[in-house]
């Protein structure tokens, strides 16, 4: 099982406080320090000191870390044009030495998109398979090649189709709880599947969906990776448990009910549940930036009997 560490910032974190966790995720042996792709803070958060843009913040991490992985859950497809998208992504891979992933969504927080002056078109799908399709294609395509595409959304002409990855395949990464488009477009795009903050039974109904549809596209269900999103809020005790639920106002059983929370012992009793409908790897979401504490506690108690 591979634990990751994921991050919304936009809920209010400096560049600064991102490359805190970044290193203490990667000090603490986990396998990678992901974040979102948001511009507005969501709920009550006030979001100061104010958004960070994902690919820059992973930019610098790349140059600052050695050994975690970096990536996004998800980048919005209606923030970057696909080519642009391409040669950001391979850029932050070499300057990592290899080590990004790419979580690439459709995009939905329409708010955001108003904030800050961003197009929220109504097709987004049918976008998001164009983007899949010009991003892998590009890195794909043979170097003194170029690359073309005729879409209904997107047109590239004699692309020189560079830069490339560091990685020979950058892995791409598609989730959501969709029944039918989600699991057909990860069965030909993702080497990795994820569904966020489901419960175990939707975890492993969606896992079938993927794994079925991958099986149609020719390919064998146990290619992709599946992996889960959780909320984490792990306390030795059920005072510490109660402290971190106050400060990222959520409710214990709540908490407990859709999320990893409670003793190590009960996370990972739970952990051991998806672990057994086929998920192999775990991102915990971490809301308080600061309590460095809680890694040092997943890390000591959770992630030493996960292996």
């Amino acid at each position: 099982m591979d634990l990751r560490i994921f991050t919304e910032p936009q809920q209010g974190a400096s560049y600064d406080t991102l490359l805190t966790v970044a290193k203490a995720t990667e000090d603490l042996g986990f396998d990678a320090f992901f974040r979102s792709d948001h511009y507005l803070a969501m709920g009550s958060a006030d979001g100061l000191p104010g958004p960070t843009d994902a690919w820059i913040t992973l930019a610098g991490l790349a140059r600052e870390t050695r050994r975690i992985r970096l990536g996004t859950l998800m980048t919005a497809g209606t923030f970057r044009l696909p080519g642009v998208l391409a040669i950001q992504v391979a850029q932050v891979d070499r300057m990592s030495g290899g080590r990004v992933e790419l979580g690439l969504g459709a995009g939905w927080f329409e708010e955001e998109h108003k904030a800050y002056g961003i197009p929220f078109p109504k097709e987004k799908f049918g976008r998001l398979e164009e983007q899949l399709a010009i991003v892998t294609g590009l890195w794909e395509t043979e170097v003194g090649k170029t690359f073309d595409f005729d879409g209904t959304y997107y047109r590239l002409t004699d692309s020189p189709a560079l830069p490339k990855p560091a990685q020979e395949k950058l892995p791409v990464l598609i989730g959501g709880h969709g029944a039918k488009r989600t699991p057909r477009l990860a069965a030909k795009y993702a080497d990795e599947f994820n569904i966020p903050f489901a419960s175990v039974e939707d975890s492993e109904r969606q896992f079938g969906r993927v794994r079925a549809a991958a099986e149609e596209a020719g390919r064998k269900g146990g290619d992709l990776v599946y992996s889960n999103v959780l909320v984490a809020c792990v306390g030795k005790d059920d005072a510490e448990v109660a402290r971190r639920a106050a400060v990222i106002g959520r409710e214990v059983d709540e908490l407990k009910e859709n999320g990893l929370a409670g003793s190590p012992a009960e996370v990972v009793d739970k952990i051991g549940r998806y672990a057994a409908i086929g998920s192999s790897r775990i991102y915990f979401q971490i809301l308080d930036l600061d309590d460095l504490d809680h890694l040092e506690l997943i890390a000591s108690e959770v992630q030493s009997q996960l292996g």
